[in-house]
């Protein structure tokens, strides 16, 4: 006696081309309206996407300082002419030929102590972290069109620990914190 048995997947052997044939169909009709679809979409990110496109290189004016310490200047600017250009995609030049300027002011420098250790009644209060806070006026500036692209006021701050760490090391901080900032600035001017 035979019996008839049941395939255990479950799928039909006799009616499973059909429905794969309708499957492909479904398919191939699908395929070209995807594909059409992603090619409609036009938006693409470059490097400095923020920028006009006629801008190409940057020259970096080493910056005024309001304040009393004197290698802010200096430091400040061998970190922008360092990280600037190759964040933005652009290519350092001289003042005159550039088709883009960064120039600013620093207007301030602060030492803090957002974390100390009170002491007892006889003892003194002892500081466990201190805080560089680093303020300057950023301005980036079209030479071709003679505008304004970005102009910020930018206030950053670098921590180091007392008892390890010199200020130096907040201060460093605090100043690559300022450049990733007018990066960020710069990249978000659409």
């Amino acid at each position: 006696m035979w019996t008839r048995s049941l395939p255990i997947s479950g799928i039909r052997t006799s009616r499973s081309r059909g429905g794969a044939r309708g499957r492909r169909r479904f398919l191939f009709r699908l395929v070209p309206l995807v594909a059409l679809a992603a090619a409609s979409c036009n938006y693409s990110f470059t490097a400095g996407a923020g920028l006009p496109s006629h801008i190409r290189t940057i020259a970096i004016v080493p910056f005024e300082n309001d304040t009393n310490r004197f290698e802010l200047t200096q430091e400040l600017h061998e970190a922008l002419l360092r990280d600037l250009p190759r964040a933005l995609g652009l290519t350092l030049a001289g003042e005159e030929a550039a088709d883009a300027v960064v120039s600013g002011t620093v207007q301030g420098y602060e030492l803090q102590a957002p974390l100390y250790q009170r002491g007892q009644q006889s003892q003194s209060v002892q500081v466990l972290q201190r805080q560089v806070v680093l303020r300057a006026e950023v301005q980036i500036l079209d030479r071709e069109n003679y505008t304004i692209l970005w102009e910020q006021q930018v206030r950053c701050m670098g921590q180091y620990l007392e008892a390890s760490e010199t200020e130096e090391v907040g201060r460093a901080e605090a100043i690559e914190l300022c450049v990733q900032e007018i990066v960020d600035g710069a990249q978000s001017n659409w």
